[in-house]
């Protein structure tokens, strides 16, 4: 995460083992890809950890491809898979259109963000116990806007509760390290959104309780 290697470790190592208990408790492909939301931040936590030692031990060659594997993540994979996760688990066809609709400007987003990193690059440097990731390129008013349209206003369309409740807190989260940390808003917000997706978790625990009270009845 942006305090510490050790820190990002830790979660990272977390949220793999919490990545295998939703993945376990979903059913077919369409569950799997919500399912897989845990885990997949727990890869991202863990590269960031490696980030942090390639900047303490002074590897630049390691330095860069983490800096790239971790933007990957954050700026091109999350804006498309998330409402993509989210559509795919939705039963009503009237907010199937509306995350659709989040999900194709996740593109968009995703899309101009990729344009941008080719063209400008992009660093990660520490400052102040924090990693910013720095790049000519960076969001704008407009495709933060859209960015964040597509990874949490997307879940609270969902008719499922748990979904509604991760998108919730990820908007929360959003305006906290905005506003609390501008300068590492990144790697902080990043962070929060993946212990947030512990509540992923809580989505299958709930189907899977409802489930087993609808066979006792």
């Amino acid at each position: 995460m942006c305090f510490s290697a050790q820190a990002s470790f830790s979660v990272g190592t977390v949220l793999l083992g919490i990545g295998a208990l939703t993945w376990h408790a979903a059913h077919g492909r369409g569950e799997r890809a919500f399912a897989a939301i845990p885990a997949l931040f727990g890869v991202q936590q863990l590269i960031e950890g490696v980030l942090w030692l390639s900047v303490t031990r002074d590897v630049p060659q390691l330095n860069a491809l983490m800096t790239y594997a971790f933007s990957f993540f954050s700026h091109l994979f999350w804006p498309v898979y998330v409402p993509l996760a989210v559509l795919l688990i939705e039963p009503s066809r009237q907010r199937q259109r509306a995350i659709f609709g989040c999900a194709l400007l996740g593109l968009v987003v995703s899309s101009w963000l990729l344009l941008s990193m080719s063209e400008y690059g992009i660093v990660a440097q520490v400052h102040s116990q924090h990693i910013e990731y720095v790049s000519r390129g960076d969001l704008g008013p407009l495709s933060m806007l859209a960015y964040l349209v597509a990874t949490s206003i997307s879940p609270l369309i969902s008719s499922h509760r748990t979904v509604r409740a991760f998108g919730a807190l990820a908007l929360l989260s959003f305006v906290a390290a905005y506003l609390v940390y501008t300068a590492w808003f990144v790697s902080v917000w990043c962070y929060f959104a993946a212990v947030l997706s512990g509540v992923v978790m809580l989505h299958f625990r709930r189907d899977r309780t409802s489930a087993l009270h609808s066979r006792a009845r």
